[in-house]
């Protein structure tokens, strides 16, 4: 390939580096700028009352004018969950997206009341071109109908970002075209962006259809309710499920919002097309047991989930019964096995037979390709540079060893991080200049107003409570009216500590006399002087921080 260009192509992400989700990268050259995906990252235990972790999107307002578009490899949260944020802080002239996430999207926004009409539906026959910019497609085998890797020729050499995928000889859904990797693989890649998810995990990833099999065998065996968590978003296994159970002539019930969304966009879409199975809640109450199977959300262990809900007692319309199966067709995401092991014991409560997927019970298979397909992928596209994207830091540093074993120069590929660019001129990939890259938090309608403070203090109030003091003062006259007051929440049980409260109190009360008959009096430091030596005291005593919000009124006499 020859090249005679005097500007350079800058990749770099906004997400999905050093973590699983959040999943944004972009590709700019001169003015013309295009995303590849626009993801969530759900938040971890410890971001109290976070709803959702979504990209920076400083960078991409500054560069606005530049925009050509949003790319959507595949429709999963973590790669199109930020979307209503985004078209809310940046403008975006078009949305390319396959017809599965493209369906998502739009009940998406429509839930939000977000009007946006420009999605435009790709699939691998589409050719995008801008300027400088062209864009193709390669289908691609994940856990969701509709899934691509996304190709971008620019002046300065082809960039491949792969998406998710895995290579599975005998699929449910559409197989991957390796004959399309391996044509554009020979014409040359500069750069390729692959995913990272399992690159910790040795060989090959467990074909769909023994999972299948697997899940048929269950249902010929098992005589009471089957109960089946699952991802909702694996539509191609949802599908299976529904067909199985209605060769087993079962009745099919949908428990869960995501999991309804889900099978009614794959019905609208095409992909599950007998619907005769599906049945109410009401009406499976009508049914025997051995006549009806829920399939429902949960597999995560999510307090809230349907699952959750039947298994601890609190679902409205399920109550479970002694000879009831439940089977967990997944695996715990890393951070959730505590919750699916407490929905366990509580299934374990009740009696209930479960399956997990084990080594004995092929119930469950990643969507994301294990080591050898990752090899695969670099050997079919044979590109010069290899940037791992879509994982943690290890799973991107076991990623640059396969890429090693793969004949790539270890000088030639990246760990990157958010907000760091690699440069590409004339074929030549180097790093380049970097721009801070944060991490914004989502609470309720509150968007990036919720800081690495707030979260500290809300984990000391989970921790070590609160404790407000009440007083009322006349600063012109430098005196407190009346006693101190104390509410606390969190931070002890007031009955059963009437004696430590006083004590509180009195040297509460103490230290705002002292305050305010100060030679060096200021009103501004006031609450500080109290919030400092009152929190000394109670760490004497108790060992404790509460947060300590001193109200302090100025009464006029």
């Amino acid at each position: 390939m020859k090249f005679n260009n005097k500007v350079d192509t800058k990749v770099f992400a906004l997400g999905g580096l050093g973590e699983v989700g959040k999943n944004m990268y972009c590709i700019m050259h001169g003015n013309e700028l295009i995303i590849i995906d626009s993801g969530v990252l759900f938040p971890e235990s410890d971001l109290l009352g976070i709803d959702y972790v979504i990209p920076d999107y400083t960078f991409l307002k500054e560069n606005e004018s530049k925009i050509k578009g949003l790319f959507i490899t595949h429709g999963h949260e973590d790669h199109i969950g930020s979307i209503p944020f985004l078209l809310q802080s940046v403008n975006i002239p078009v949305i390319y997206a396959p017809n599965q996430a493209a369906n998502l999207i739009k009940k998406k926004l429509a839930e939000r009341n977000l009007g946006y009409d420009n999605i435009v539906i790709y699939d691998e026959s589409s050719n995008i071109k801008f300027k400088n910019i062209e864009v193709e497609f390669i289908a691609t085998t994940h856990s969701i109908p509709d899934s691509f890797a996304i190709v971008v020729k620019t002046p300065n050499g082809v960039i491949v970002e792969s998406g998710d995928y895995k290579f599975d000889l005998s699929p449910i859904g559409p197989m991957a075209n390796l004959q399309k990797m391996a044509r554009i693989g020979e014409k040359g890649v500069t750069l390729l962006m692959n995913e990272s998810t399992n690159a910790e995990k040795e060989g090959v990833s467990l074909s769909e259809s023994k999972v299948d099999a697997t899940l048929s065998d269950l249902f010929s065996k098992q005589r009471g309710r089957i109960i089946i968590a699952t991802f909702a978003s694996n539509v191609y296994r949802l599908k299976h499920i529904i067909e199985t159970a209605k060769r087993n002539h079962r009745k099919v019930v949908l428990f869960g919002r995501s999991m309804e969304t889900q099978v009614e966009i794959a019905i609208a879409s095409g992909y599950i097309e007998d619907t005769s199975t599906i049945i109410t809640a009401d009406e499976s109450n009508k049914l025997k047991p051995e006549e009806v199977c829920l399939l429902c959300t949960g597999s995560q262990g999510e307090p809230l989930a349907a699952l959750s809900r039947i298994a601890n007692g609190t679902h409205k319309q399920i109550k479970l019964l002694p000879s009831d199966t439940v089977i967990f067709s997944s695996s715990p995401i890393p951070g959730n096995g505590e919750a699916v092991a407490n929905t366990l014991n509580q299934l374990a409560l009740k009696g209930v037979k479960t399956y997990t997927n084990t080594l004995l019970n092929d119930i469950h298979s990643s969507g994301h390709g294990n080591q050898e397909e990752l090899k695969l992928m670099i050997r079919l596209l044979k590109p010069k540079y290899v940037m791992p994207i879509h994982g943690e830091y290890r799973m991107l540093r076991e990623h640059t060893d396969l890429a090693v074993s793969c004949d790539i120069p270890r000088e030639n590929t990246f760990i990157m991080q958010n907000g760091e660019m690699l440069s590409i001129l004339n074929g030549v990939v180097k790093r380049d200049k970097s721009f801070a890259c944060y991490d914004v938090y989502v609470d309720g309608n509150r968007i990036g107003d919720i800081g690495s403070v707030v979260i500290k203090d809300r984990k000391i109030m989970a921790r070590d409570g609160i404790l407000v003091l009440v007083c009322n003062v006349d600063l012109k006259k430098r005196l407190l009216l009346g006693k101190v007051t104390i509410a606390t929440r969190g931070f002890i049980l007031v009955n059963e500590n009437e004696a430590l409260i006083k004590q509180i109190e009195n040297k509460a009360t103490e230290i705002i006399i002292k305050e305010l008959q100060s030679k060096k009096f200021n009103y501004s430091e006031l609450k500080t002087n109290v919030i400092n030596e009152v929190n000394t005291y109670i760490i004497e005593k108790t060992g404790r921080k509460p947060i300590i919000l001193p109200v302090i009124m100025d009464i006029k006499n």
